[in-house]
């Protein structure tokens, strides 16, 4: 039995642990590597106190919480989406501010894993002598936070294709033309997801075809960190070339230990192992997960989408359907799925479905997830 079922948690638990979970996603594009954290602090049912971790190397949720609160925060509950910290790094202990601050109670969404915090936060809480409950909305407060946990659990940042097709499944004409599939607000919808990823990586296939940008235009003066623009070429035959060399936001060239680097290439490179010919998918999300990164948005071609799909790495497919047919002879969303019989066929469940514009998105993940 896990500790939320052994608790019994109030309508107002819920309802306070919600409201810190929504001011939590607030820090969706200005948090990362960080986690998103929210913070609500309640002095006999009257919220005198929230705040959220907004940037990285900023005072985290609870500070903003308890500066708000001041002296009502003594003998109050904080509800906060993930463990307080019990280390120091780029600000102090949150446990630590609880404890001077004289909280009564801690409600936490969920244990935080990373290894300097994983129960060490209610352990010095408890200590105080202060009430610590924890697993309440606890599925919510994992879906925020994904990206992290799967950099900490399972070594890999969450990986996320994007992909606009017609009504008949085609992403590009034979040609490779394929401006512009989706309408404008679909577009303008792809920017938000851009901006909560931690890196968005295409292959040289579509450097060399379409030349994307690949940063963030939300068209305000909404802060983003800009997301790493990673770029898979085993030979580096795109070193010289394309708008990701721009400047507009950092690129990182994945490439093959046997590649010939261009002379006078000063652009930030790493190489990784191939399998089967080709760079090995599996390390470079390892890579990029020792980078730090926690969502890996992919957008590129057929063959690189099909091969991560391919190698069970897709976490979620993120799919603009538009109100368009292309024909049979236009290219297909995956290419090297080797699915030759029904048997075979890849399941996928709806997590979300939408109208964007004239487009339906669909944000699909693998049914046995």
């Amino acid at each position: 039995m896990s500790e939320a079922d052994a608790v019994a948690f109030t309508a107002t638990d819920h309802a306070m642990m919600a409201r810190a979970l929504r001011l939590a996603e607030r820090g969706a594009w200005t948090t990362r590597p960080n986690p998103m954290v929210g913070c609500v602090i309640v002095q006999a049912g009257e919220v005198v106190g929230e705040g959220w971790h907004q940037r990285k190397g900023g005072p985290h949720a609870e500070v903003f919480a308890l500066q708000a609160a001041g002296e009502r925060a003594r003998g109050a509950t904080a509800y906060v989406t993930l463990e307080p910290c019990a280390h120091t790094g780029s600000t102090g202990p949150c446990a630590d501010a609880l404890v001077a601050a004289g909280v009564a109670r801690v409600v936490a969404a969920m244990r935080d894993p990373f290894p300097q915090v994983d129960g060490a936060g209610f352990d010095r809480l408890r200590a105080a002598g202060i009430e610590v409950a924890s697993g309440l909305l606890e599925a919510e407060a994992r879906t925020l936070n994904q990206g992290y946990l799967s950099r900490l659990e399972r070594g890999r940042p969450w990986l996320r294709v994007k992909l606009a097709c017609s009504l008949d499944g085609r992403t590009a004409m034979a040609n490779g033309d394929s401006k512009w599939i989706s309408g404008e607000a679909s577009r303008r919808d792809v920017m938000r997801w851009r901006a909560r990823s931690g890196a968005l990586l295409t292959g040289s296939g579509t450097v060399l075809a379409d030349d994307p940008q690949l940063t963030v235009r939300l068209g305000d003066d909404t802060p983003v960190v800009a997301p790493l623009r990673v770029v898979l070429d085993a030979g580096l035959a795109t070193a010289a070339r394309g708008r990701v060399r721009d400047g507009a936001a950092p690129t990182l060239y994945l490439h093959a230990a046997d590649a010939k680097v261009p002379r006078g290439f000063d652009a930030a490179r790493m190489a990784v192992p191939r399998r089967a010919g080709q760079l090995d998918l599996e390390a470079v999300l390892a890579l990029l997960a020792g980078q730090g990164i926690n969502e890996v948005q992919v957008e590129a071609g057929a063959t690189l989408s099909g091969a991560f799909l391919r190698a069970g790495l897709v976490d979620e497919l993120l799919l603009y359907i538009a109100p368009v047919l292309l024909g049979d002879r236009a290219r297909p969303l995956f290419e090297g799925l080797g699915i030759d019989a029904m048997a075979q066929r890849l399941h996928l469940r709806a997590v979300d479905t939408r109208q964007v514009g004239d487009d339906l998105r669909l944000l699909l993940r693998p049914a046995a997830a």
